[in-house]
């Protein structure tokens, strides 16, 4: 396969149709990205909310574990 000389205007529209075409067959692959994105924005905002700066030494946590 030869490799032709390909312009930057020419490769970004390479692109955009590529990334269009599989965005159109492949709904389902933007949609599971979006409810990833919303899933870890909710999980840090609750983590964010339950955070009250109180915090337990490793020790106590490792020892709980072994009990």
């Amino acid at each position: 396969m030869a490799i032709k000389d390909i312009s930057r205007n020419d490769l970004r529209e390479i692109m955009k149709e590529a990334v269009t075409e599989v965005l159109t067959e492949r709904k389902d692959l933007l949609e599971e990205a979006v409810s990833e994105a919303i899933l870890d924005m909710k999980l840090g905002l609750a983590m964010e909310e339950a955070d009250i700066g109180e915090y337990v030494s490793e020790e106590s946590v490792l020892a709980k574990l072994k009990a």
